[in-house]
């Protein structure tokens, strides 16, 4: 008896350290539903910031779309003010016999329109060369999303968008390519037009001894083309200005293509930092991991430290005592056992059952305390203790 009293204080104590490994045990399972939890929320945070990437791009997009609409109405209209320019150069090849003053003039306004032509070439190079820059940012920001995490495919899918949109640009770059082509064809003629005009100018002159008279009539009539034209030159100096304007909205769209790939990478950098969190919280969950095997395996030891006292109380109270190897399944409900569904011995019977199966707690005659027992043994004893009852 005394030996199975010690045995049972043993049993005890044993229960005790294995009730404060259940409860580490539960601490730990807490710890990684949190960590589980902010794994979630970062990853809902990325699925934001991704969605606010793609409504910019859109935003983008529309702005593009308005302005080719632009560019192309204000081609329809300079197409028309130079076939009406060409025109008006034919009707006063023929008709006009003091051209040197005129011819002056468009001398000066070629070389205006030359300047200009200059002026808008280097632009159209410095935004190319931006362009091109914005290319390569875009091409790193692709390589880069694609290496850093394979569910960023919707973001890779903006960046393609954003080289749709370049390409759109390059190709109104190549538009006013050729429309400046076709302003130096256009001079070209001008200029055939002008040595036409010249050497019938010469031969004016010769008339206009014999002419003078006439010619004077003819003066008037001129002096109110003169008018006309120098309304068109203000017309072309308008339009010079809108085609300054449309310049600068394209520097401006090419700002916000700077300031859209600063932003890009901003969240390239907050991308970074929550992956590096993510490693973090994954190698807490590593260390809880492998803590928690650490726990199981002191949780095995302690198991077979308290079967080895209880198969020695069970040969000392001469009853059969399983061992946790022989049994795979509940005895009552026959579930299979699991690291979440724990075995448990009947100190009535010595049989293995589930917890659900083995919640109840009875003093026997071996042990004055209240110890585990299965519903069946439970029944049994409630109903000796009933009948035992006068």
């Amino acid at each position: 008896s005394s030996t199975v009293s010690s045995l049972h204080a043993r049993v005890d104590s044993l229960e005790k350290s294995n009730t404060k490994l259940i409860e580490e045990l539960a601490i730990a399972k807490n710890n990684i539903i949190k960590l589980q939890e902010e794994n979630h929320q970062l990853r809902s945070e990325n699925t934001l910031i991704l969605m606010k990437t793609q409504h910019h791009l859109e935003a983008t997009k529309v702005d593009v779309e308005a302005e080719l609409q632009t560019y192309k109405h204000s081609r329809q209209g300079l197409d028309e003010m130079y076939n009406e320019a060409r025109r008006q150069l034919r009707e006063e090849s023929q008709l006009r016999q003091d051209m040197e003053n005129e011819l002056v003039v468009q001398v000066s306004m070629k070389h205006e329109i030359e300047l200009a032509m200059k002026l808008l070439e280097k632009d159209i190079h410095e935004k190319q060369d931006t362009l091109i820059g914005l290319r390569q940012q875009l091409d790193e920001v692709k390589a880069i999303n694609m290496e850093m995490y394979q569910k960023l495919q919707v973001s890779e899918d903006a960046m393609k968008e954003k080289n749709e949109i370049i390409g759109r640009l390059e190709d109104k770059t190549n538009q006013i390519n050729a429309t400046m082509k076709q302003l130096e064809q256009r001079l070209q003629q001008a200029e055939k037009a002008q040595t036409e005009a010249e050497a019938e100018d010469e031969k004016l002159k010769q008339e206009y001894v014999n002419k003078s008279e006439s010619l004077q009539k003819e003066f008037s009539q001129k002096e109110k083309q003169l008018l006309q034209l120098e309304t068109d030159l203000k017309i072309e100096k308008e339009w010079r200005q809108t085609l300054e304007d449309d310049l600068q909205k394209e520097k401006e769209t090419v700002s916000h293509l700077r300031i859209e790939t600063q932003e890009i990478i901003n969240l390239k950098k907050e991308f970074l930092k929550l992956q590096e969190k993510n490693k973090q919280l994954k190698r807490v969950c590593q260390d809880q991991e492998a803590a928690l095997q650490e726990l199981a395996s002191k949780l095995s030891e302690s198991k077979l430290k308290i079967e080895d006292i209880k198969e020695a109380n069970k040969a000392l109270q001469g009853q059969v005592w399983l061992k946790d190897k022989e049994a795979t399944h509940c005895k009552l409900c026959e579930k299979e056992f699991s690291l979440s569904k724990r075995k448990h011995h009947c100190r009535n019977c010595g049989e293995i059952f589930c917890n659900a199966c083995s919640d109840n707690e009875l003093p026997l005659p071996s042990s004055p305390k209240p110890v585990r027992v299965c519903d069946s043994c439970h029944a049994i004893l409630i109903q000796r203790c009933s009948s035992n009852v006068p």
